[in-house]
């Protein structure tokens, strides 16, 4: 635990606040500087092919190490919040994705790029992803979960609202090595409020969660027993044995397919293809940005009204929609369909978070659930690696970005069907057994 660190710290929220809200201030705040470096690789992928000669497919390669560890670190983080704290997770992650971005200023080589981009902010990035945001919810909070999870989730796509003209302005005006230097001070800039506020468990505070009663307590602190990566290892194990937990994955790595791999980095190379100027269509992925806000904080709210699968249903089969038409959209100018498919994907972005960590909850259990919900989100940049690589080579293979668009519409209607397939449960706790000293996932049949 980290509570050694709050000696002379400030352990009282303002009078009538409970500290969870500054918790989750802090976290979305964290968010929003983890996302200023991954607002950087669709605005840089030309700039790098024209200094270095590098292909779409050799960036996209990077961008796709990146996007796989920011997935695979994310369940293991979440163990060694467990262990450790939420606090030293973070600030090492933080560090990390600065040092990754700032030394990008001194590459020469396409594996510099990969270790730069893709391992250095992949495990930073991947340290502070969407198990961050289950581990607060599901510590800090009892009542308002998915609408808590839905603001939280939102301060990714606040960051891209909030960095991505900026990097396309300054890699414009600038260079690109500007840009890249102006993500790392951002990441830096968000160490010391990370360390002065952002606190571990209500416990350690002499706090309940918020909005927690006898009925639901929320998840009591506890440190395991054994190393945090035997830990997340043992919980995919007995995670691995349940329906659900494949249909989630498979669904959500779709999902991560359609955005971050796809759209995120490939859309302004795309744009540009049909004439359309690098600074306009790093604004439009900035629109994305605004309407993500709202799509994804509504999300959180029907999530704790509706059932979450039936809006994975609708989420899924919407984008999939989108997709299809984007092809006949993109021109040198925006028109008003443009303008629809960026503020109708934008709704959709990431509004499929809130429902995917309600449904890991409710079949998981609070206690693991947000380890649970790091495997399935492992999936989901295993699904935007591929979709990032793949995207690039289908371009240099084809000249055109419109069979990548074409295929990615169609796996969104797979993952609708995954998504209603999944067995509604009561949101209930799972029981648990020992095991190894510590309390193991006994999973729902």
């Amino acid at each position: 635990m980290d509570g050694g660190l709050d000696a002379g710290r400030p352990t009282e929220a303002p009078a009538g606040l409970h500290w969870a809200w500054v918790v989750a201030a802090v976290t979305f705040v964290t968010l929003v500087g983890s996302a200023a470096f991954r607002s950087v690789p669709g605005v840089l992928m030309d700039p790098l092919h024209m200094e270095f000669g590098w292909s779409h497919a050799t960036i996209g390669f990077a961008v796709s190490v990146n996007m796989m560890l920011f997935g695979l670190i994310s369940p293991f983080a979440a163990a060694l919040m467990d262990r450790f704290g939420i606090r030293p997770v973070v600030t090492f992650a933080l560090v990390m994705v600065a040092l990754g971005s700032g030394l990008t200023v001194f590459m020469t080589a396409a594996w510099q790029l990969v270790l730069c981009w893709g391992v250095m902010v992949g495990v930073g990035a991947g340290s502070m992803s969407m198990a961050f945001v289950a581990t607060v919810v599901n510590r800090w909070f009892v009542a308002r979960r998915g609408l808590v999870a839905g603001i939280l989730t939102a301060g990714n796509a606040t960051g891209q609202l909030i960095f991505l003209p900026l990097v396309a302005w300054l890699a414009t005006h600038h260079g690109w090595r500007t840009a890249a230097l102006t993500t790392a001070a951002a990441a830096l800039a968000v160490v010391p409020l990370v360390v002065l506020f952002l606190r571990n468990h209500p416990a350690d505070m002499g706090l309940r969660a918020y909005g927690a009663t006898d009925a639901d307590p929320g998840p009591p602190p506890h440190q395991p027993v054994g190393s945090s990566a035997g830990r997340a290892l043992r919980v995919l194990r007995d995670a691995a044995r349940v329906p659900a937990f494949w249909l989630l994955a498979g669904g959500f790595a779709i999902c991560g397919a359609t955005t971050n791999g796809l759209i995120a980095t490939h859309f302004i190379p795309a744009a540009m293809d049909h004439g359309m100027p690098p600074t306009t269509a790093a604004g439009l992925l900035a629109v994305v940005g605004i309407f993500d806000v709202g799509g994804t904080i509504a999300s959180g709210w029907f999530t704790d009204r509706v059932d979450p699968r039936m809006l994975l249903l609708a989420y899924y089969t919407l984008r999939g929609v989108g997709l299809a038409v984007l092809p006949s959209l993109l021109s040198p100018h925006t028109t008003p369909g443009t303008w629809v498919f960026i503020i109708f994907y934008g709704l959709d972005w990431v509004a499929t978070v809130p429902p995917t960590v309600m449904l890991c909850r409710d079949w998981f259990g609070a206690g693991v659930g947000p380890i649970v919900f790091g495997w399935v989100f492992a999936s989901h940049q295993v699904g935007a690696a591929f979709a990032a690589y793949g995207a690039g080579v289908v371009r240099d293979r084809t000249g055109s970005y419109d069979p990548a668009f074409y295929a990615a519409a169609g796996l969104c209607v797979v993952a609708a069907l995954l998504s209603v397939s999944i067995r509604r449960v009561a949101p209930r706790p799972v029981a648990f057994s020992t095991h190894e000293g510590e309390a193991a996932l006994t999973p729902r049949s």
